[in-house]
């Protein structure tokens, strides 16, 4: 474990959640006043219909209070620090790719909300933004990996539980696309019942917040600690039953910002482990899609997975708390590897 002050921890966190919890009442009912409310697509649980009109682009509650805490107490640190290039190269890193993804969910949720056009953003609109954010984090990357003296700069990936790493050079930045693009999507996907996505997302984060500090890394262990903190606050809005929902804004940022920690704390092969669940939904996703297209067949009675468990029988909060259980064991599972291996 590093030697990072756990004060350093306690009180992002604390912080964050009163934000959040601040801005709730402030926000929810100024969308519900310009009518952000969420569409309910007619072919999903029926009993979702209820919830049409619930305040949707919540996510800006979460963002807001992610920005206002960590990037301040990033920048204290840093001000007080001897490697104040790498902080701010990953502080930066981590900001971009968070309120970068989390800016093109906003446009989608923009499109579906006032020009009611239920889709939002087109399939190859969202990819390019996807990309173009992915290419800039990869530019990021390299000015701060170049190598003393013009030596070039690494990009290693390490084999969870060996000592086997692989320097990929160029070949790295498929990689990070992948992880950015993948993250986003499959996060996204897991935002579909009352509280599912955050409590998940909270044990993710929380996650590589133990995991910046065995780094000792400031700026990790902080960001990580204000998005805990950010998604418990909101979390007193959206558990069942919700009053806000945080629509693409909050979840495609979420997912860049986890993706991001795991460039940043070199940990990309245990990124499947910790959002496991984030892996779950997704696979149901191509699995249906594909055994329908080719079979004619549907493997789940309903895709993301969270669905197929709803129509199984299960309550809307026996399907969250158990998601809930499996995200956090599968987190904890994450930490283990990396510190049984370190």
């Amino acid at each position: 474990m590093g030697n990072i002050d756990i004060r350093i921890i306690l009180v992002p966190l604390a912080v964050a959640f009163g934000i959040a919890v601040f801005m709730g009442p402030i926000i929810i009912p100024v969308l519900r006043r310009l009518k952000f409310g969420q569409a309910i697509r007619e072919e999903g649980p029926q009993a979702h219909l209820k919830k049409a009109g619930t305040p949707t682009m919540g996510g800006v509650i979460i963002l807001t209070a992610i920005v206002l805490t960590a990037i301040p107490f990033s920048s204290f640190v840093l001000l007080n620090s001897d490697s104040q290039q790498v902080i701010n190269a990953d502080l930066f890193f981590l900001a971009f790719a968070t309120l970068g993804y989390g800016i093109l969910g906003f446009l989608d949720d923009y499109i579906k909300v006032i020009m009611k056009r239920n889709l939002g953003l087109t399939a190859n609109q969202k990819l390019l933004g996807q990309l173009f954010i992915g290419l800039v984090l990869f530019w990021v990357l390299m000015e701060a990996r170049a190598g003393a003296e013009g030596q070039g700069f690494i990009f290693k990936v390490t084999l969870p539980g060996t000592d086997f790493t692989i320097d990929l050079t160029y070949g790295y930045l498929p990689l990070l696309l992948l992880m950015m693009i993948g993250a986003s999507n499959a996060v996204n996907l897991t935002d579909g019942l009352d509280g599912l996505l955050a409590g998940t997302a909270a044990s993710a984060y929380a996650a590589y917040a133990v995991i910046g500090m065995m780094q000792s890394n400031y700026t990790v262990a902080i960001f990580s600690t204000a998005v805990v903190g950010a998604l418990l606050g909101f979390l007193v809005f959206n558990a069942h039953p919700a009053k806000v929902f945080m629509g693409d804004t909050g979840s495609m940022a979420l997912g860049g910002g986890i993706a991001a920690l795991a460039v940043i704390t070199e940990t990309e092969l245990l990124l499947p482990i910790i959002g496991g669940v984030f892996v779950a939904e997704a696979l149901s996703v191509m699995i249906q899609v594909a055994s329908f297209k080719f079979r004619g067949k549907r493997v789940f009675r309903m895709s993301p997975l969270h669905h197929h468990f709803e129509l199984s029988g299960w309550s809307e909060w026996r399907v969250v708390t158990t998601f809930w259980v499996v995200g956090f064991f599968l987190a904890v599972l994450g930490v283990a590897l990396e510190v049984f291996f370190e």
